[in-house]
């Protein structure tokens, strides 16, 4: 990389600053700050939606998936499940978010059951949508360090990462602080646009990098069959739980593998709950809905940035392809008794290698803009939004607006703090950035999803039996993390772990049956 690409980086990151810092003068009321007045197009939230959904997770860590030994196109397979998810909350949700003035989607529940409910609900969204984000936050530093690291190749990478995430996170809180929601999706317009152009053009540069281009990229990708698609996860698998502080072990069998995290029917099943998880109960994403007026703009916007969606996933993967038909890694000595994304430490290091190394100078600094684009779509208005209205107004109610506006702007520079410290004690962890991101998402959506479930369906459940659904699935979705927990820092190397694919179904399946019990069986 030269120094015309850090020119591009660093007046990327200047300039949505001043671009969050220009839009503060629209910010009078919260519902400002938080809908931009209900006044967003339908297509600008339909980018939005895309560029908040993809991320630099995506861009990093999808090509890694493909590259690393035994990888391929199954992903794909989750994708079909996001699509069929789109559906249902287009069917069932969205029409009951503009029945009211609602500024989270969490005040259906308080509507619905009552304030407590509501606020464990918020709770459990704040919680994860800032480990999730944190994670977000590491893995886009991990590329700036990267590019540092080409210019002084002496310094500690650790050291470079830890202050390329604090730089980060200031940018986002600044822009984020003064522009509110409305910035946040302009900026993630611009983002959508500058990420596109920068895969397209990473591409672009491997493909003319391979001898014999993208005939030779599809040959090697049938070879080691990078193009397989369906896994349909029918096997016989045995699971093994062990008993905390014991000896004993729960075992069992049953035909179908739940440990696999891409079959056929975990992509469309777990996929479909993952995404009315996020894209149906957490605010993060249904903020966006809010931003515009009308239910079929919303429904608009929903299932058209699915169909985007799917085309970039591929783009992703076939990138991923072209990357392991240029490195070569089936011709390294070892490559026989790898496994990963052998000969590099993770599946995320692929991608910003060649970025770093192999793309000419203006094209590298496009790309690693990009992947900043995808990295600093910011949570931080969504957590404020939930924070003031759902947790903060209920033990406050009836000040001035003005009060709660103040309140936003502290929530939002503490939220941003705290996505910083979460990303710095990430640092060391070996896993992919995607699927951590997804189980913590999947882990804690699922039991809110639940509770929007048994609204729409189980009339007669009150407060008491909401709350009680929602804490046995807590207490479940956290003995599955403990699992998995064990299982990684080998305390327990028997245990079977879930595969994070199905952990929205479990933990929205679990509330809405202990629910319906609990109200069948209440007297």
């Amino acid at each position: 990389m030269s120094l015309f690409d850090l020119i591009i980086i660093f007046s990327y990151l200047i300039g949505i600053t001043l671009f969050g810092v220009w839009f503060s003068k629209k910010q009078k009321t919260t519902e400002d700050y938080f809908l931009g007045n209900r006044s967003v197009p339908w297509w600008a939230i339909a980018m939005s939606i895309v560029a908040t959904e993809t991320s630099t997770i995506t861009f990093i860590s999808v090509p890694g998936i493909v590259f690393a030994k035994g990888g391929n196109f199954e992903f794909l397979q989750v994708v079909f499940g996001y699509m069929l998810g789109r559906i249902v909350i287009s069917i069932l949700f969205i029409p009951l978010y503009f029945k009211g003035q609602l500024q989270t989607v969490y005040q259906l529940l308080g509507e619905r059951f009552g304030t407590k409910v509501k606020m464990l609900a918020s709770s459990l969204f704040v919680i994860m949508r800032n480990i999730a984000d944190g994670i977000r936050l590491l893995l886009t530093a991990i590329v700036l360090s990267a590019v540092y690291t080409a210019f002084q190749p002496d310094v500690n990478p650790n050291v470079v990462t830890a202050a390329s995430i604090v730089v980060l996170g200031v940018v986002m809180i600044i822009f984020t602080y003064y522009g509110g929601m409305e910035a946040v999706i302009w900026i993630e317009v611009l983002q959508l646009l500058i990420y596109i152009g920068g895969a397209t053009a990473a591409a672009l540069v491997i493909a003319s990098q391979i001898n014999g281009g993208i005939y030779s990229v599809i040959n090697i990708g049938e070879q080691f069959q990078k193009f397989n698609l369906i896994d349909w996860g029918l096997r016989n698998t045995t699971y093994n739980f062990p008993i905390p502080f014991l000896t004993e072990t729960i075992s069992f069998s049953i035909p179908f593998d739940l440990t696999k995290t891409f079959t056929f029917w975990a992509g469309l099943i777990g996929g479909c709950f993952l995404t009315m998880s996020t894209h149906g109960t957490d605010q993060y994403l249904v903020q966006r809905y809010l931003c515009t007026d009308k239910p079929k703009l919303a429904i608009l916007a929903l299932l058209s940035s699915g169909l985007i969606i799917f085309a970039q996933f591929i783009g992703f993967l076939f990138i991923g392809v072209m990357l392991f038909a240029f490195y070569e890694p089936f011709n390294l000595p070892g490559y026989e008794s790898a496994s990963g994304a052998f000969p590099f430490a993770n599946s995320d290091r692929v991608f910003p290698d060649f970025i770093t190394k192999h793309m000419p100078s203006g094209i590298a600094g496009l790309v690693v803009a990009a992947i900043f684009a995808a990295a600093l779509s910011s949570s931080l208005n969504s957590i404020a939004a939930t924070a003031v209205n759902d947790l903060y107004k209920p033990f406050r109610p009836n000040l001035d607006d003005k009060h709660y506006l103040r309140i936003s702007h502290v929530l939002t520079l503490t939220v941003g703090i705290a996505q910083i410290l979460v990303a710095l004690s990430f640092m060391n962890q070996q896993r992919s950035a995607l699927d951590s991101a997804l189980s913590v998402a999947s882990l804690i959506n699922g039991p809110i999803l639940g509770v929007f479930l048994v609204g729409s369906f189980i009339k007669k459940a009150g407060q008491r039996e909401a709350l009680i659904g929602m804490i046995v699935s807590v207490l479940i979705m956290s003995i599955l993390f403990y699992f998995e927990f064990v299982k990684r820092f080998g305390l327990y190397p028997e245990t079977t772990p879930i595969a994070w694919t199905w952990y929205a179904l479990i933990g929205s399946f679990t509330a809405f049956l202990t629910t319906l019990l609990v109200t069948r069986f209440r007297k």
